[in-house]
């Protein structure tokens, strides 16, 4: 921990540190027990020992990631400083590590906690703010590893390398490189794609730094799909800075797919096929990220593809390498927030367009990066987990439509800078922002069913208000998780509910709404309550939404995929990734082929007439042809049915037909029933209803 005395001496390598806690680096530093409470600084020191650099040769230290701003020293010289945390920091060691042979690096590391919330400096996004995490964690550290490197005179500093053209015959990648030349004079670039294309050609360098950008063209590439359309090829991308007297003198490797997506009106196209797009919001795998295994990060992919996803949304943050590389595998497009989350102060605006750019720099070869977004929800609120009090509506239209600097100013640089740092990927500038005079609007986050209105309501607004349908990033209700622990729940109903919703963001306000806990007479049956609640509403607006498909919807992002900590929210996995029942209600919903009904009514009184259109979506990229649909409206002592046949066309929505009856007089259950079977499809669905007694 550091104070003002140590601060001053410890980058001296005479200082005597025997006496020092060990921290594990990648981590952070509350996963040690002596750091578990303190927000920092943390004062970082490390002894090594490295060869001396050879003549001609080069030495770079690099820190692959530091939460979240940092001062560098090496063997008491000051290197700089550093901010930013998902990105690499690289800094030129040569001279140092001709020295000596024994070093020691000292790394000051900072990550305050935000005094105004409302208006925050570090660009930390959920980790540092957010209503699924706990408030009191703070993510500081030395969270990647630390590495040194060796290069000849000119160095790859950074390497982005883009896809802006993919079709059957002719693919293009547009390559942009910073070159850091200790000499001025010329060399050769040389760029292989995959084991077949090789370009190659001379540049004239200064001393220092320079940016170089060329194009390669792949006749006849193998096309990058994501899992629903095609197969995943990948290419291997190598760039290589070679001085036309000698050897080469730096190489860096991408793996790369080659696709081209865009987006129109909210509909996304990959390689010119149109795509529904079926998601999830996905916050860090682990609150700790740094601890979450390889296997972890791969394994929320693999989750997600088996519940019938196209797209996670990477929500409020920039997560580990490991899972965009399991995302390029499995054929999962993701929608990319950068870690901007609700409000913040107006010294971040340079800071935020340079992090822009280095998140380009960072994941622009991934082909599983669908799409750019900078900030959700650009409104100064101050959120706390487990409260539920949401500003006014009066207050909340007016942050929505008035002016603001992170709305307007902060959002409109960033989009700005990620449409001329990526042109080959939609940006949306920013989640959440409503349709009003003057702004178009983005997506939208409707919490039917939770926050307001009820979750039946969600179908008419959607066809009062079609815009709003566009696509719906955020929707969903809370549910208690089967890894239950951490609710002490032999202590029901007298649960610690603040600890609860302060730690592990329960809100029992809206769940006395919702899911009233005094409602159940053991915790087991309440937890199951709030499953079958949050898996009814996931059904049903996923079912709403596919039923607009592409008129005007384009897609969807359920709130949230998988928890990364023990807690109560949104998600259909719990932190041990135990699937909740709104898990199994997802992939249902998001089958290839689903059969659906206007859901009826809670409950009908005898004589009421009962219409409801049927319709059957397709997500398939070919005809489903000779189907037989069959609706049963089922009642006490009775039932009355409907068939109709025919094909439903590649990836369409079509209306059956209309189920028309007088709701009989018989008190009790009613249920709706539908199966839609073809040559190798099934697909089902039931409602459930009631009749009430006559009114006399």
């Amino acid at each position: 921990m550091a104070d003002e005395g140590l601060r001053r001496t410890f980058p001296d390598p005479e200082t005597d540190d025997t006496s020092w806690a060990p921290v594990e680096v990648p981590g952070h530093w509350r996963s040690t027990s002596e750091f578990a409470d303190t927000d920092g600084p943390l004062l970082y020191r490390r002894r090594f020992e490295a060869p001396r650099p050879t003549e001609g040769r080069r030495s770079w230290l690099t820190l692959d990631g530091l939460f979240y701003q940092g001062d560098v020293w090496l063997d008491g010289s000051y290197l700089g400083p550093t901010e930013g945390y998902f990105f690499p920091h690289t800094f030129d060691i040569t001279e140092q590590l001709r020295d000596r042979s024994e070093h020691l690096l000292a790394v000051e590391v900072t990550c305050s906690r935000p005094s105004d919330r409302t208006a925050k400096r570090n660009l930390t996004g959920v980790f540092q703010h957010w209503d699924c995490l706990d408030p009191d964690w703070n993510p500081g550290g030395i969270w990647r590893p630390v590495h040194l490197t060796e290069t000849g005179g000119v160095r790859i500093n950074r390497l982005r390398v883009l896809c802006p053209e993919a079709t059957p015959e002719r693919a293009r990648l547009d390559i942009t490189a910073e070159l850091d030349a200790a000499a001025p004079g010329p060399v050769e670039l040389r760029t292989t794609v995959g084991i077949a294309n090789e370009h190659a050609f001379e540049q004239r360098l200064s001393a220092g730094t320079n940016q170089v950008s060329w194009r390669v063209t792949v006749e006849q590439p193998l096309l990058w799909w994501p899992h629903a359309l095609g197969a995943q090829y990948l290419y291997d991308v190598v760039v290589e800075v070679v001085p036309l007297d000698g050897a080469t003198s730096d190489r860096r490797l991408l793996r790369t797919g080659l696709r081209q997506v865009r987006m129109k009106r909210w509909i996304a196209t990959v390689n010119g096929e149109r795509l529904f797009l079926k998601g999830s919001n996905q916050g860090p795998t682990r609150m700790a990220l740094a601890e979450a295994t390889p296997a972890e990060l791969e394994r929320d992919v693999v989750l997600a593809k088996e519940a019938g996803l196209d797209l996670l949304r990477i929500h409020g943050h920039i997560t580990r390498p490991e899972l965009y590389d399991a995302a390029d595998r499995q054929g999962l497009l993701l929608w990319q927030d950068l870690p901007l989350q609700w409000g913040y102060a107006r010294a971040v605006r340079k800071q935020a367009v340079r992090q822009a750019r280095e998140a380009v720099d960072l994941l622009g070869h991934h082909p599983s990066l669908a799409l750019w977004c900078g900030h959700n929800e650009p409104l100064p609120m101050d959120v706390e987990p487990g409260q539920a009090d949401l500003p006014s509506p009066a207050r909340f239209l007016a942050m929505q439509q008035l002016p603001s600097f992170n709305k307007s100013l902060l959002d409109g640089s960033i989009k700005r800078t990620l449409e001329k740092s990526d042109p080959t990927r939609p940006v949306v500038p920013h989640s959440g922002v409503l349709p009003h005079p003057g702004e178009v609007g983005t997506d939208t986050h409707l919490y039917f069913g939770w926050y307001h209105g009820e979750e039946r309501d969600f179908p008419a607004f959607c066809a009062r208000v079609p815009r709003m349908a566009r696509f719906v990033t955020e929707f969903g209700a809370q549910a208690v998780p089967h890894s239950d622990d951490f609710m002490d729940a032999d202590h029901w109903p007298d649960l610690d509910w603040d600890r609860l919703g302060h730690t592990h963001a329960l809100q029992k306000s809206v769940f006395d709404r919702r899911v009233p806990p005094a409602d159940h007479p053991s915790f087991e049956a309440w937890r199951t309550a709030t499953q079958q609640y949050q898996a009814q509403l996931i059904r049903h607006h996923v079912e709403t939404l596919r039923r607009l498909k592409y008129r005007p919807s384009g897609g969807f992002c359920q709130f949230v995929f998988a928890d990364g900590h023990p807690a109560v929210t949104w998600s259909v996995l719990d932190h041990e990734r135990v699937a909740k029942a709104g898990y199994d209600a997802l992939a249902a919903a998001c089958a290839p082929v689903i059969i659906t009904a206007d859901r009826p009514a809670a409950a009908y009184r005898p004589g009421e007439p009962l219409v409801l259109d049927v319709h059957a979506v397709s997500d398939l990229r070919a005809p489903v042809e000779q189907c037989l649909v069959t609706a049963t409206l089922r009642w006490p002592g009775g039932h009355h049915q409907w068939w109709w046949d025919g094909d439903i066309p590649a990836d369409a929505c079509v209306r059956v037909g209309t189920m028309q009856a007088v709701v009989p007089d018989a008190v009790g259950p009613m249920a709706v029933e539908l199966t839609l079977e073809a040559h190798g499809i099934k697909a089902s669905a039931s409602y459930e209803s009631s009749i009430a007694p006559a009114q006399t």
